[in-house]
Order: structure tokens, then C-alpha cells, then sequence
């Protein structure tokens, strides 16, 4: 008898649970149809919150009992946002932990350096909100966000000893296989929005090449090439193959420990004895349109922002101008967005932009280019970052002074496609060779490839003269010119017989770590 009774307990109250949910979801109809109702409240004005509320589905068929099992494993759905951000972080961490010697040890080295770990995070609490938005749109672990502290320490500007640059560290070839446009102008591997869509485009590619997330952070230190090949190895040994399996260079073997480390410490600053500076739930910055050529010093004092916190967040703007064409949005403090805005349009100093590109017509010396310009030689190099003793390729672009009476902005080809090529100035190199004979003045110029002048000149002779049969004459031949590479201004001049290699080394270590 007890069964039956309990059966009947059990189904009374399925039932009374299913009228709760029936009036939490919907209104009762009153039995007496004439009795008057009174008028639906207004709806409640509904606060936008940051984290994503997860949905209430009702049954619409019949009920069934459940275990005590089934009913332990369902998860309480927290209805409000955290205020804090690393709060809602931790939330998100979605990725095994590793558990190693080497994961104990970062955590001692970075708990044992406080104002290390303060700077980091400070830096970071203009940036972290937005990474972790887009993790959660990709349904990535949100530990991920933690990454650019082992890359950059959280620094836009930081540029490793292999040319990795930003706080994502894309090497120039991987960023422009992910579409970072790079530039006389700009570096959209320093960019914030640029350079993090390709960081996370790239880590979800690695993820679904190895499966796992710490194989995948190898690959984005290493190079997926190199994994792969460990990966292969360790097979064809009889090995695992999980990544602390792996032979691995030294670099990479402290990668995930380091992120592991930071991940421990953010999760339980206090048992490090650390401290976390508090990062609000809310968005830091947004993006306003630039529809016009603009300084970047008049930005910022239309935003009413500091110089450098304008540049913090708008790190690709490497030069004193923002164009346009180019680069049609800026980052700017949330509350000084509309500031900006307000500020443009009542902006009556006259021009936004005082400088203009030019490109130059032919191959030329920085002196001779800033001639033409009307500029003095330490300005033209200055603005342009070009070192000593380069010459000028033609159809390289040059920020120049606007003039007075110029309106027009740079064009967009000019904005997105701009480059500064560079080859090494080297001085001619002072040469002795033999006359053939009936050999002249003429024919000895014809034959190097420099002017009958200059010839007479350098052997104290008339330009109408001859040279006996094996008499010495002497010539001032061009050294061989080095190529500096094109894009970036300022990039050093590429030593012979080192282009393969380094082309080899980019391919297959995609990123490399910046020294800190």
C-alpha cells in the first residue's frame, strides 16, 4: 500500500508544480467572465545587462518525474550580472588545468612581483572587457582573455626581437593572413578590435586543427607546423601526445604554465597573497566614425582625453594624422564619445588635418625628397621615421604638410596601400681597372655606367681623352644596394643571404614572444 500512496504523492505534486510554472509564464482567466479585470500594469523598463541571462524553457508536454540524480546535476541559472569583471571571467573559464613544476613555479615568479602584476592589470582594464565579450559570442573559454599577459603584458605598442608587434604579438605574415592591414600609415596588429578578432579567428582555427586548447596555445607560440611535427614524432614513438608530452622549446614548455599561473592567481589573488585592481562590468570604450582627415592631437582634445590614453586606445595610429579613408573609426572613452562629437561639430579652428601624403616620383635621397616638399631633412625623416643613409624608392608615399589651400583627403587606394621603401645609401666604392685597347674617356664611362665627366675628373684628364692598352684607370662604382623591406617605415636593412632563412623562421614560428 505504501507504493501506490506514494505514486499519488508524487504525481499531486507534479501537478501543483505545474500550475507555479503556469502562472509564472502566463495570466489566469478568472472563471466569472463578466467580473471586471483591471488594467495590465505597464511593462517595467528593462535594464540592458552585460552578461547573457540564460533562457527558461517550459515543457509543453506532459511531466515526468525525475531522479535525485537527474534533478543534482541541473545548474542554478544566476539571473544577475556580476559587477565585477573578473567575476564574470572566472565564470567563463572553461579549460583544463594543467598541473605541473613549471606551473608552481610562474606562480611564484609572478606573486613575488606585486607591482608587476598591478601595472599589467591596470593596463589591461581598458581592453579585457572587450575580449572577453567576443569570447563569450564565440563560446570560448574566457581564460583566453588572460593570453596578451603572457604576450605583451597588455601592451599595444610592444614589438618583440622577431618583429611580432601588438599585444596579440602577430608576426607580419601571420597578421596579414588574417587580414591586419599594415601600412606606411598604419599596423592593424596593434589595432584593438583588428587585432583581437584575429588572434581569437586564429586560436579557434588552432583549436579545431589539435582538439585541445593547450596544444593549440603551443601552435600559437610555436607554429602549428612545428606541433604538428612533434605531434608526428611522438607517434611514430609510441609516445602520448598531449602537450606536456611534447619536446618543446623552452619558450613554449613555460607558455601554458604561465597562462595557468595567472589563470590561478585571478581566480584566488588572495591565497597568492595578491591583489586585483577592480575592473567594472561595462564597456570601457566605443567606436566613433571619422569621416574626415584628422590630427591625432586635435582628436584627442576634441575627445577631451590625454594625448597618451587617446593613443592607448588607438595604438595602429602611429603617425601625427588619422586618415580617414583608411582608418574610419577611432576608440575613445565611453562618456567622451559624445563629448568628441559635440566638440566636432562646433569645431571652428579651421582644418582638421595639416598633413597630406606625397608620393615620391622617382628614387631619391631624404634630402632631395624634403627639397621638393618644402621641408627641412630632420623634419621629413622625423614624421616619416626614415634612418640615416637611405635613399627613397619611387612611388614610396610621405607625409607632408597640407597646404594652406589643399581640402582634399587622402584617397582611399593611397590610405590602405601605402608604403615606404627604403634601399641602403652605400658610398661608391673607388675602383681600378685596365684600359682595353682603342679604350676612352667615353667608352670606359659607357662600360660602368657612369658619366664621361666623371671619368676625366677622376683621372685628371679631358672628357675628349683616350687610354693606352693596360693602363690603369680609375672608376667610383655604387656598392651593391640592400634592400630595406618594404611596409613599416623604419625597418633595418636586410643583410645578404639571410632572406630565405628568415622567410623560412616567420612561416614556421607564426608568433614569437616579446623579452619582458
Amino acid at each position: 500500500m505504501e507504493e501506490p500512496i506514494l505514486k499519488s504523492f508524487l504525481l499531486c505534486a507534479a501537478w501543483l508544480g505545474s500550475l507555479l510554472l503556469a502562472g509564472c509564464a502566463s495570466t489566469l482567466t478568472a472563471p466569472d467572465a463578466a467580473l471586471p479585470t483591471a488594467p495590465a500594469p505597464a511593462p517595467a523598463p528593462v535594464t540592458p545587462v552585460t552578461a547573457r541571462a540564460p533562457m527558461l524553457l517550459i515543457a509543453d508536454g506532459p511531466l515526468q518525474p525525475i531522479t535525485a540524480t537527474q534533478a543534482a546535476s541541473l545548474a542554478v541559472a544566476q539571473l544577475a550580472a556580476p559587477s565585477d569583471l573578473w567575476e564574470r571571467m572566472k565564470r567563463g573559464f572553461a579549460m583544463p588545468d594543467l598541473e605541473t613544476a613549471l606551473v608552481h613555479d610562474r606562480e611564484s615568479w609572478y606573486s613575488s612581483r606585486p607591482d608587476y602584476i598591478f601595472r599589467m592589470t591596470e593596463r589591461s582594464r581598458k581592453y579585457l572587457f572587450h575580449i572577453v565579450e567576443e569570447l563569450e559570442m564565440r563560446n570560448m573559454p574566457t581564460e583566453l582573455a588572460l593570453l596578451p599577459f603572457v604576450e605583451s603584458a597588455f601592451n599595444p605598442q610592444a614589438v618583440s626581437s622577431a618583429k611580432a608587434a601588438g599585444m596579440w604579438q602577430f608576426m607580419p605574415a601571420t597578421g596579414k593572413h588574417f587580414e591586419l592591414k599594415q601600412n606606411a600609415f598604419r599596423d592593424d596588429r596593434r589595432d584593438v578590435l583588428a587585432s583581437t578578432r584575429a588572434a581569437l579567428d586564429y586560436l579557434q582555427k588552432l583549436h579545431g586543427m589539435f582538439g585541445d586548447w593547450h596544444l593549440a596555445l603551443a601552435a600559437y607560440n610555436w607554429g602549428e607546423g612545428s606541433v604538428g611535427r612533434a605531434i608526428a614524432k611522438n607517434k611514430r614513438l609510441g609516445r602520448g601526445t598531449a602537450y606536456t608530452d611534447l619536446t618543446m622549446p623552452m619558450e613554449t614548455r613555460f607558455y601554458v604554465p604561465k597562462l595557468q599561473a595567472i589563470k590561478n592567481i585571478v581566480a584566488a589573488p588572495e591565497k597568492f597573497g595578491s591583489s586585483l585592481p577592480a575592473i567594472g562590468n561595462h564597456p570601457y570604450f566605443q567606436t566613433v566614425d571619422i569621416k574626415r582627415d584628422i590630427d591625432v592631437v586635435l582628436a584627442a582634445k576634441l575627445a577631451e582625453v590625454p594625448l597618451d590614453d587617446f593613443k592607448a586606445l588607438n595604438p595602429s595610429a602611429s603617425r601625427p594624422v588619422i586618415l580617414a579613408a583608411g582608418t574610419p573609426q577611432i576608440l575613445l572613452p565611453w562618456d567622451n564619445a559624445a563629448v568628441f562629437q559635440s566638440n566636432l561639430d562646433t569645431y571652428s579652428g579651421g582644418r582638421l588635418a595639416s598633413w597630406t601624403v606625397w608620393i615620391a616620383p622617382t628614387t631619391m635621397r631624404s634630402a632631395e625628397a624634403a627639397k621638393r616638399v618644402g621641408m627641412s631633412e630632420a623634419d621629413l625623416r622625423s614624421v616619416n621615421k626614415i634612418p640615416a643613409r637611405v635613399v627613397i624608392r619611387a612611388g614610396s608615399s610621405l607625409l607632408i604638410p597640407r597646404g594652406a589651400r589643399m581640402e582634399q583627403d587622402v584617397t582611399v587606394h593611397v590610405a590602405d596601400n601605402g608604403q615606404l621603401s627604403l634601399v641602403a645609401d652605400a658610398a661608391p666604392r673607388r675602383t681600378v681597372v685596365k684600359a682595353g685597347k682603342n679604350e676612352s674617356v667615353t667608352s670606359v664611362a659607357k662600360r660602368y655606367r657612369v658619366a664621361a665627366s666623371d671619368v676625366a675628373e677622376w683621372n685628371k684628364v679631358g672628357t675628349s681623352a683616350s687610354f693606352k692598352a693596360g693602363q690603369q684607370v680609375v672608376v667610383f662604382l655604387p656598392t651593391k644596394a640592400k634592400t630595406v623591406a618594404k611596409g613599416r617605415p623604419g625597418t633595418r636593412v636586410a643583410k645578404a643571404g639571410r632572406g630565405a632563412k628568415a622567410s623560412k623562421n616567420a612561416h614556421n614560428k607564426t608568433v614569437r614572444v616579446a623579452k619582458r
